[in-house]
Order: C-alpha cells, then sequence, then structure tokens
C-alpha cells in the first residue's frame, strides 16, 4: 500500500499544479508558461538526483528510448493543459484532463496486457461519465 501514500501526493500536487497554473498563466502565453515550468521541474529533480546520489545510475537503450517518449508525452501534456487553463475554466479543464484515467484503462490493457474487472471497467465509465458531466453546461 506504499504506493497509494504516493499516488494522493500525486494528486495532491497535481490539483495545485491547476490552482497555481490558472492564476500564473492569465497574463502569460501557455507555450512560454509551459517551458518554465518544465525548467523548474528540470532543475528541481536533478537537485534531488545531486542529494541522493542517483546520478550513478546508469540504463539501457530500451528504458532510455521509453522515457524520452514519457518526456514527450508529458511536455504535450502539459502545453495543452496550459492552454486549456489560459482559455476554460480550472475545475472543468482538471475534470476533462483526468479522462487521462480512463485512457491509462484501455492502455494498459493494449499495451501493457493488463486485465481489467467488471468493477474497473465501471470505474473508469464512472469516471468518464463524471468528466463530461462536469464539462458540460446542462440545463
Amino acid at each position: 500500500m506504499e504506493w497509494l501514500f504516493f499516488a494522493l501526493l500525486s494528486a495532491l500536487f497535481a490539483s495545485l499544479v491547476t490552482i497555481f497554473g490558472k492564476i500564473g498563466i492569465k497574463d502569460v502565453d501557455p507555450t512560454f508558461a509551459s517551458a518554465i515550468r518544465a525548467g523548474v521541474m528540470f532543475a528541481f529533480l536533478l537537485g534531488i538526483i545531486g542529494i541522493t546520489g542517483k546520478w550513478k545510475e546508469t540504463m539501457n537503450r530500451n528504458a532510455l528510448f521509453y522515457i524520452l517518449l514519457a518526456a514527450l508525452s508529458g511536455a504535450l501534456s502539459w502545453l495543452f493543459y496550459f492552454v486549456a487553463l489560459k482559455f476554460g475554466e480550472a475545475s472543468k479543464v482538471a475534470s476533462v484532463d483526468r479522462l487521462s484515467l480512463a485512457f491509462v484503462f484501455f492502455f494498459s490493457i493494449l499495451f501493457l496486457g493488463e486485465s481489467l474487472s467488471l468493477k474497473d471497467m465501471l470505474g473508469a465509465l464512472l469516471m468518464i461519465v463524471g468528466a463530461v458531466l462536469i464539462a458540460l453546461k446542462l440545463g
């Protein structure tokens, strides 16, 4: 259950990205804001690597390839997220962004060979319905 603690911390800090990002992006180009965010994250994580001594680790080419793909995916996600925040309400943008959970379910079956229970699929469907209800203006 150690993963749950870190997942909750991730969710907490992801929520703060939305709040601080929405406040900060008011008069700033989303691409510029994304670049600043990425630069700060890079510097911060380099500091963590230095402090913990993790800079001594190595990785094979296959791992590096997929980590680079993850980095590119993350950069595009941040860029589109900040563009959406620039023009939309934070609560609606965050709700639609969290549809990434449903995409992860689908891709984990397709690429990772994971299997999902009926309960998992129902949960994903409820997330999708919830995001749509929050994002759409009904009535």
